[in-house]
């Protein structure tokens, strides 16, 4: 039996992004990391989701390999990760990466990433790690190991509140949000860590969680950035590399995420599957990143002020 699309909650009324104290705009850091096809796409999501009271500066990892077109669109617009100290950042977001090994501390970026995440501990009001880079900042801060899947986690999870947190506010109980991913965190291994989980899915594990600190370090396991096409179009790139022979296993479709009438007018084309046309993310994906930057907003206030007490 097919199993139902997630649904839209009810509408989220959004607050407007705050400035920083003073009214200047919030700077905020954008470390790219993705593979070269997702590149543009990934800047553009999340710039969507900050909106334009933020000033948005872009970096990259230069140990990343990168194609000449890749290179090219880079150049021009993003400086390398050591310009991070100088940029005078208020908070940071970080994206994943496709590895090239098993091991995340084998992988050629490991050394620039994990100086990364100790710059921001101490440098930034808050940073927000998606994916694979909060695999990646987990295991270097905490020791705590992602685990394999048995199958690719793809589809749209209702992932339930599990306490009270300023970055759920106004949001409604359950929220559907995009994963994509082969490993997973282990709750009980972050719990232990002290770290809190504050959404999670009972199908697709934790969600959103969080480590507090000088620097408060959101992690996302899902992608609420993705467009309403990513999944399927990242189904249809998996399907033909099965086809292709580059991997053994026919990926499976992303779960409550095509309709059951799309499904069956598609008969066997992938490229017939129609993607929601108004999926339920998006607005709780502005909610959150509303919240996210009045949070940063509030902290960069309240460092400020313990700043000129101490002076």
């Amino acid at each position: 039996m097919r199993q139902p699309v997630v649904t839209s909650p009810p509408a989220i009324p959004l607050r407007p992004a705050r400035r920083a104290p003073g009214g200047e705009r919030l700077t905020i850091g954008l470390l790219n990391n993705m593979p070269d096809t997702a590149l543009a796409a990934t800047e553009r999501q999340f710039a969507r989701l900050l909106g334009d009271e933020v000033r948005l500066l872009r970096f990259h990892l230069p140990e990343i390999a990168r194609s000449p077109q890749a290179l090219d669109y880079l150049a021009p617009r993003s400086a390398p990760a050591d310009a991070l100290e100088s940029a005078g950042l208020d908070a940071l977001i970080v994206t994943g990466c496709e590895p090239r090994a098993a091991d995340l501390r084998d992988e050629p970026s490991w050394p620039a990433l994990t100086r990364v995440v100790d710059w921001a501990r101490d440098n930034t009001a808050s940073t927000l790690f998606s994916c694979l880079a909060a695999h990646a900042a987990v295991l270097h801060l905490d020791g705590v190991a992602r685990r394999r899947l048995p199958r690719k986690r793809a589809g749209v999870f209702a992932c339930r509140a599990q306490g009270r947190h300023p970055l759920l506010a106004g949001l409604p109980e359950t929220l559907p949000v995009p994963h994509s991913r082969w490993n997973e965190l282990p709750e009980t291994d972050l719990a232990a860590a002290g770290y809190a989980v504050l959404t999670r899915s009972e199908e697709a594990g934790v969600d959103l969680f969080v480590r507090p600190g000088r620097s408060l370090f959101v992690f996302l396991q899902g992608h609420p950035e993705y467009d309403p096409d990513s999944l399927a179009r990242e189904y249809r790139r998996d399907l033909a590399r099965f086809l292709a022979g580059e991997r053994p296993d026919r990926p499976d479709l992303p779960a409550h995420y095509f309709d059951s009438a799309s499904l069956d007018a598609a008969g066997n084309d992938p490229s017939a599957m129609v993607p929601p046309a108004d999926p339920a993310w998006p607005g709780m994906a502005r909610a959150l990143f509303a919240n996210w930057l009045a949070l940063v907003a509030a902290r960069r206030g309240a460092r400020a002020a313990d700043a000129a007490s101490a002076a």
